[in-house]
């Protein structure tokens, strides 16, 4: 703790209600997270297995659990979740496949498979070339991002371009359905709507997740920012640190 400014350690240390920190790039955000996981652990005597972490690159999420690991030492920061947002919504699908209709060894789609599959069902049902796959596949993206649904994007299309891009957004997730596939949007679309569906599962993740923190919390979109509020619930327990230069 003695290495953090005065402003640094009061943020560490307020545990009292949810905490947004904002500083610019380099000033040490996520050394907050670090020690205040150290400081939860340490401290506040909650457990490790008890705190989720979640930030937005493979790389940054395993810095910052090595960091965690080497403040606590020993075995006290044993199931310690520190992940990205995706990584984190995978283990809540995971658990709860059977709530979603998915069968075990399920996959997931990346960017080229989405786009590849897009393309197939452009072709198929418009005997194109398939040239918008990626358009399609990037609007289709923003849609789940915003959290809107196949049905919605359809019933909501005006314009020849957006009832395209609709159309194509449900056929593609009867197409995923049907393959037994979910795409990186999926990661976190899926448990927000089964948390809004299931108030019973929704509390059970909330009493797994006692304190959430957030890295680089400016570049959250609306279904994480979602994730992160039905987590939390009544309890407060979060703190997000994030740049609003770059946001």
């Amino acid at each position: 703790m003695t290495q953090l400014n005065p402003r640094q350690r009061e943020a560490v240390r307020y545990i009292d209600g949810p905490l947004l920190v904002l500083a610019g790039a380099g000033s040490g955000k996520t050394s907050v997270i670090t020690r205040k996981i150290a400081y939860l652990v340490e401290t506040c005597g909650i457990r490790a297995n008890r705190i989720a972490a979640v930030t937005f690159t493979n790389k940054a999420a395993r810095e910052m659990k090595e960091r965690v690991c080497k403040l606590l030492g020993g075995n006290a920061a044993e199931g310690l979740t520190v992940s990205t947002f995706h990584q984190l919504g995978l283990k809540i699908i995971r658990t709860e496949r059977r709530r979603l209709q998915l069968k075990n060894g399920f996959s997931i789609f990346d960017g080229q498979d989405t786009q590849a599959l897009i393309k197939d069902l452009l072709v198929q049902e418009h005997g194109t070339d398939g040239d918008q796959a990626q358009t399609v596949a990037h609007r289709i993206s923003n849609w789940k991002n915003d959290r809107v649904l196949p049905e919605q994007a359809v019933a909501s299309a005006k314009s020849p371009a957006d009832i395209l891009c609709a159309q194509a957004y449900l056929r593609y997730q009867r197409a995923l359905k049907a393959y037994n596939s979910l795409d990186f949007d999926d990661l976190i679309l899926l448990p927000t709507i089964l948390f809004e569906e299931h108030p019973a599962l929704l509390e059970k993740w909330q009493n797994t997740v006692h304190y959430l923190l957030v890295d680089e919390y400016q570049d959250t979109n609306s279904s994480q920012y979602l994730l992160v509020k039905q987590l939390v619930g009544l309890r407060g327990g979060l703190t997000v640190v994030g740049d609003d230069d770059q946001s």
